[in-house]
């Protein structure tokens, strides 16, 4: 796994951004995902798989073995009621929901079949949406369009101080802020290489630098962007980080009631709880992966586009408010829907298995 910065250019990035209020957001890029995944690994080891006897998951295993036994109460009647009015083949297939249910919730103690196959599909769609993450972010796509956003409010924020100046002092403002600039920009090409993005945010830099006179805020704000903006893209980046944790959470969540939907599938109802359960976690699964390619497909488009055009000057607010707000949105509408679909897909086939049984 590769990050968008090496371990200096970390370091220097880390040391500016701090003095001007971002954290960290040079430090991110398409492979945020798969940091935010791995740092998950541990809770999920610990809530699914370590001593089950005595965790959460185990007391929540209990509690489905409890919904179990209940509900077995009305699958018996309802069983019973199929022996007398109805053909055999019915109440001979039915039986089949017991025998998974008690297999399922068997835990012993390092994690139960249920939480194996659990931990299984999380890694699978894990593996899927890095291998997506991969593949349509060969040339560092998102990094490249949400560093160059960065960039302009990492530059700003460093020369705005000097437009209240005059003469020799604003001349040595500018020049010290530049002087810092220029490390960005370095890095920026070892990791890029020469790109037009890089050389047209330099080429603004210096104007401001070497401009005659007093720099206005018109100019600062024309180039560089606004303390504003600073502080709503901030707080949007943040916002997409949020939400890939909030779908991590979510799986998690989901993953930790699987025993109460396998303990409540004995009622007899059409729609079963482990249906719905399953329709669930992966419906956030497809959340997830919808996210992350609606990023990294918007972000090509910056990059192959105006990025590439020394004398375009693009306003990337729009590209920062799509990642933190409508591509959330998006992909959890396309997740909603996928899921309905998922769930239509397990109940018909249930209902074809059963009757030809």
């Amino acid at each position: 796994m590769r990050l968008p910065f090496g371990n200096n250019s970390v370091e220097c990035a880390k040391q500016i951004l701090a003095e001007i209020g971002i954290t960290d957001t040079l430090n991110s890029g398409a492979t945020t995902a798969r940091r935010l995944a791995e740092s998950w690994d541990n809770q999920w080891l610990d809530l699914l798989q370590n001593d089950t006897n005595n965790n959460l998951y185990g007391a929540l295993t209990n509690l489905g073995v409890f919904f179990a036994v209940g509900t077995l109460l009305f699958f018996m009647m309802q069983w019973l009621k199929d022996v007398i009015h109805s053909e055999y083949s019915r109440p001979i297939s039915a039986l089949v929901w017991p025998f998974i249910v008690v297999v399922l919730l068997s835990n012993a103690g390092n994690g139960s079949i249920l939480s194996n196959l659990t931990l299984g599909v999380r890694n699978f769609i894990n593996i899927v949406n890095q291998q997506v993450i991969t593949t349509a972010n060969a040339n560092q796509v998102y990094q490249q369009a949400l560093n160059m956003s960065v960039a302009e409010e990492v530059a700003g924020s460093l020369l705005r101080p000097c437009q209240s100046l005059t003469g020799e002092q604003q001349t040595q403002c500018l020049t010290k802020a530049s002087e810092r600039i220029d490390n960005l920009w370095s890095e920026y090409r070892n990791l890029y290489g020469d790109q037009t993005w890089i050389s047209r945010l330099e080429t603004q830099v210096n104007q401001i630098r070497f401009g005659t006179g007093i720099v206005t805020e018109n100019n600062f704000n024309s180039l560089l962007g606004n303390t504003a903006q600073t502080t709503i893209k901030n707080f949007l980046i943040s916002l997409q980080f949020a939400f890939q944790n909030l779908i991590e959470a979510t799986m998690l969540l989901i993953a930790a009631l699987g025993p109460l939907a396998v303990g409540g599938s004995l009622l007899p109802v059409a729609g079963k709880p482990i249906f719905a359960w399953i329709t669930g976690f992966l419906a956030a699964g497809i959340a997830k992966i919808s996210f992350n390619i609606i990023a990294v497909l918007t972000a090509a488009v910056i990059v192959n586009g105006p990025a590439q055009d020394p004398n375009a000057n693009p306003d990337l607010m729009w590209f920062i408010i799509f990642l933190g707000i409508l591509a959330p949105l998006l992909s959890l509408i396309l997740a909603g829907l996928g899921g309905m679909s998922v769930f239509n897909a397990i109940s018909n086939s249930s209902e074809l298995v059963r009757d030809r049984i």
